[in-house]
């Protein structure tokens, strides 16, 4: 399997000879592209129904759900990542840490999954699923992720989704309304205006 993972990588990974524009717009990709999830949430939250900031809630505690997976994995099993390895190419820096899974796709797509059980938010939810396929290649591309640490986040992504799903009734219920209270006097100012709900 190990192999298998490695050589996959290789074919992914970028060319000695690449364009230093590819590198960069590659970083954009495999760096940038992510902060849709906390944007596009939070802009979600201001504008929300209560039965929407629940499902955006959701969503969120299954990235954060997931993340938590993934420092569990990591303190089992560390994967050391392709530059430590001496594999390929290396064309952006990353702090030493477990490779598997990726934290990136992890979030994007426990988001994706969560939003994708609600009919009102399934577009957004398959735009997302979607929107993480760059973001693996890119960070395959740059060395910093092999191909089985992508399907491991996919795999978290799912668990941590369906885990927020079945105790919805028990965690996201009480979760929001201890929220609500501190977010409408934080932002009061921006409800008073009509830029966001109560």
């Amino acid at each position: 399997m190990e192999h298998l993972n490695q050589s996959l990588f290789l074919l992914l990974n970028a060319a000695p000879e690449t364009s230093s524009a590819a590198v960069e717009l590659m970083r954009l990709v495999a760096d940038g592209l992510i902060w849709i999830v906390p944007v596009g949430l939070t802009l979600g939250w201001l504008r929300a129904s209560f039965t929407m900031r629940q499902v955006l809630l959701a969503a969120t505690v299954s990235g954060l759900t997931g993340l938590l997976i993934n420092q569990l994995i990591a303190l089992v099993w560390y994967h050391p990542r392709p530059f430590e390895l001496g594999i390929g190419q290396t064309l952006m820096s990353h702090a030493l840490d477990s490779s598997f899974p990726s934290d990136h796709l992890t979030v994007i797509w426990a988001v994706a999954f969560s939003l994708l059980r609600r009919e009102r938010t399934r577009l957004a939810g398959g735009a997302l699923v979607f929107l993480g396929l760059p973001v693996a290649w890119a960070r395959i591309y740059l060395g910093v992720h092999f191909p089985l640490d992508i399907l491991g986040a996919a795999l978290v992504a799912l668990c941590s989704a369906g885990v927020v799903w079945s105790q919805e009734r028990r965690l996201i219920e009480p979760l929001i309304r201890l929220l609500l209270p501190p977010f409408r006097k934080i932002f009061s100012g921006l409800i008073r205006r009509g830029w966001a709900k109560q």
